[in-house]
């Protein structure tokens, strides 16, 4: 892909915390990608976390045929500075004056650290936030339609909607997490999840779920792996334990690099790329909010995941090539062309 058209990164006036953004492309429209909220070890790590994700968005975007760009933002306090309320809003309001100076090139929404009600601070300061509280005339969390897509993208996978009977691992008990698990365990999908959070064992287990420590998840013997949490879990060394012939979850940056998804080829495990599987959030949101649909047409958007990966399987297979490649080869065509096709 392109390099990065802006990355600014500065000190806020209120708090003296560090914010930035990060547009990637802005060929098919306004960037747009979530605000992440997390202290960081270094500055520098803050800044590759930005540019890893804003260029992960362009491509979501490109595929899932949106008219929109790539971008990410991100707040970054000290280490182990525990912020009062006050201190979060301040520091919300210096990132709501950064984002507000590229007039509308990049456009936020909710990510790690970030929720409706932050979304709405945003507000104050700039109009370029989604997903603000149903309350306030927004669409509120984007969980439920991101765990709609990814399930979407695990039909097309499995090549049917039965899951009954299979044995799902996911690894994450967020917030969409949660979600896909519900839904999986209702339709007769026998679920382990794990979490970081141990406190969320015990609703994991009232819910019929089985419980994993995180560090056993990766490598339990399962029919689908859903990487729900942070990225980066899937390494040469991880892929080489793995035991499941498919990875299909909503977690960004997944790969430790893009060759990981020929080591994951190489031993037969079938990987989603995460950036088309986790579409379902960022397609439902653009619908509903920039485009005016009523929910069920914004849903019906989200559900053309599932056609989108049979299609770059289907491809994959008859090129002898990984979904990934075809993912970035579809992302790519259409960031040349300039033009996004309208999806149903």
């Amino acid at each position: 892909m392109t390099a990065h058209e802006h990355l600014v990164a500065r000190r806020g006036r209120r708090s003296g915390i560090t914010t930035m953004v990060a547009i990637h492309s802005t060929a098919l429209g306004p960037a747009v990608g979530g605000c992440r909220f997390k202290p960081y070890p270094t500055i520098e790590e803050a800044v590759g976390d930005v540019l890893r994700l804003s260029e992960a968005m362009t491509a979501k975007c490109a595929v899932a045929g949106l008219a929109f760009g790539g971008g990410k933002s991100v707040i970054a306090p000290e280490p182990g500075r525990v912020l009062s309320p006050g201190e979060r809003r301040d520091v919300l309001l210096d990132h709501a004056d950064l984002i507000a100076e590229f007039g509308g090139a990049y456009r936020a929404g909710p990510d790690v650290g970030t929720g409706p009600a932050d979304m709405l601070v945003l507000r104050e300061a700039s109009p370029y936030a989604f997903c603000t509280p149903e309350s306030a005339g927004g669409t509120g969390s984007s969980s439920g339609p991101t765990a709609a897509g990814v399930l979407a993208a695990l039909r097309a996978a499995l090549g049917t909607p039965d899951v009954a009977g299979l044995r799902v691992v996911i690894s994450g008990y967020g917030s969409v997490g949660a979600h896909l698990a519900a839904s999986l365990h209702a339709a007769g999908a026998d679920v382990v999840v794990s979490d970081i959070d141990p406190a969320k064992r015990a609703d994991a287990e009232k819910s019929g779920l089985t419980w994993t420590e995180p560090g056993k998840a990766l490598t339990l013997t399962a029919d689908v792996l859903i990487p729900a949490a942070v990225g980066g879990v899937l390494s040469p060394e991880t892929v080489a334990r793995l035991d499941t012939p498919l990875v299909v979850g909503p977690a960004n940056n997944q790969l430790t690099a893009g060759t990981v998804a020929d080591d994951l080829a190489a031993r037969g495990v079938r990987w989603i790329p995460d950036y088309v599987a986790s579409a379902g959030g960022i397609l439902y949101t653009l619908s509903r909010e920039a485009e005016g649909l009523d929910h069920e047409a914004a849903l019906a958007r989200v559900e053309t995941i599932e056609q989108t990966v049979t299609d770059l399987l289907k491809a994959a297979d008859a090129n002898a090539t990984t979904p990934l490649h075809e993912a970035a080869a579809l992302a790519g065509r259409r960031l040349t062309s300039g033009a996004a096709p309208r999806t149903p």
